[in-house]
């Protein structure tokens, strides 16, 4: 590659994502209503066909009130069916036990083998909580709070089992070195959690966490917790403005900035929007070389359709500049990003606390 700076492709499988207009698609694809998703061959197919661009994560949109499967099963699904790619499933933090998500999401990066995120949402109708009874809606600012909060308790029980914590010796009958797992003891405004998890680390040490920041409520969770931020953005000159806040936003909260990546997320029509890929490409190109973003989070307006044209010709066009690579030259979903995997907090303080090396 020539350029200094890595660029990140990603793409979304399930069909009529996204939740507000982009610049990039058709007025009708702006107002079509979502579709449920297809089998699971259509689906595999579409997942091997972004890996073979060798995109760096594909996700799947979901939430209470949408038709079809559980985007966490499509993509446990769709692990075995692929080697490379990372699979990012939108996980709601409202309503749900922050144990028995991050337990799932911990899972996926087992059976991906180190490909997994999980892209946190709320859920801020009233139509969700009757779903469940257990309590009104509370402002949306609280829900995002409380996803914060969801995110680093499970970054905490995902800690709670050092690496090598696992023994496994049939001889003795022992599986875990009791040691090494670790109570969490976290208390939340609206749950608490005593830990330790019942799933070992996983291999990602902590599985890549995406935030939509695009809505102002979600920024500070995303500039707090987030490995990627997705924005929605009509120029340039807002995508940077956006990034800058995020980046000075996980300053403040005592985060290494260059830890963030930032995608603009778009809905894109490349059969109606002008110039369609090659022009798509020139964007890309342009936004990410001025800094304006990390790379490109594609949300197809027909999947069958943009996901084989975005693979095909914008990101060979992207290849062709040098600005995008040509095969994964890692095995994580934190090595395509260029991500550091984090040491277990809880093995750092258990060596401090015996003086035993690093």
């Amino acid at each position: 590659m020539t350029s200094s700076r890595t660029l990140h492709l990603a793409a979304e499988l399930a069909p009529g994502a996204g939740d507000s207009p982009s610049p990039f698609a058709s007025a009708a694809a702006r107002t079509a209503a979502p579709v449920v998703a297809g089998t699971a061959a259509r689906t595999v197919a579409f997942a091997r066909l972004a890996e073979a661009a060798a995109l760096d994560f594909l996700t799947h949109d979901d939430s209470f009130t949408r038709p079809g499967l559980d985007a966490l099963t499509v993509l446990a699904r769709i692990a075995p069916e692929t080697r490379s790619i990372g699979l990012v499933p939108t996980v709601t933090t409202t309503h749900t036990e922050p144990f028995h998500v991050q337990a799932a999401v911990a899972t996926l990066d087992w059976v991906s083998r180190g490909r997994a995120g999980w892209r946190i949402a709320v859920s801020p109708t009233g139509a969700e909580a009757r779903l469940f009874g257990r309590r009104p809606v509370p402002p949306t600012a609280e829900l995002w709070q409380e996803a914060g909060e969801v995110a680093e308790v499970s970054r905490k029980l995902w800690d709670s089992w050092e690496d090598d914590a696992e023994i496994r010796d049939a001889a003795t009958g022992r599986f875990v070195d009791r040691r090494k797992l670790h109570h969490v003891n976290f208390q939340g405004a609206t749950f608490s959690v005593t830990g330790p998890s019942i799933v070992p680390r996983p291999p990602q040490g902590n599985p890549v966490t995406v935030v939509d920041a695009t809505r102002p409520a979600a920024r500070d969770t995303a500039a707090h917790h987030a490995d990627v931020a997705l924005i929605r953005a009509s120029s340039a000159e807002e995508a940077a403005a956006l990034r800058a806040e995020l980046r000075q936003g996980a300053r403040a909260h005592g985060r290494d900035p260059g830890q963030l990546r930032v995608l603009l997320s778009a809905t894109v029509d490349l059969d109606a929007y002008e110039g369609g890929p090659g022009a798509l490409a020139e964007l890309i190109a342009g936004w990410h070389g001025g800094c304006a973003i990390d790379g490109f989070h594609l949300v197809p307006a027909v999947p069958e359709r943009d996901l084989e044209r975005f693979t095909a010709d914008t990101v060979t066009r992207l290849r062709d500049r040098g600005l995008f690579r040509t095969a994964y030259e890692g095995a994580t979903l934190r090595d395509h990003l260029g991500l550091v995997r984090p040491v277990s907090q809880y093995a750092t303080a258990a060596r401090a606390t015996t003086g035993a090396p690093a």
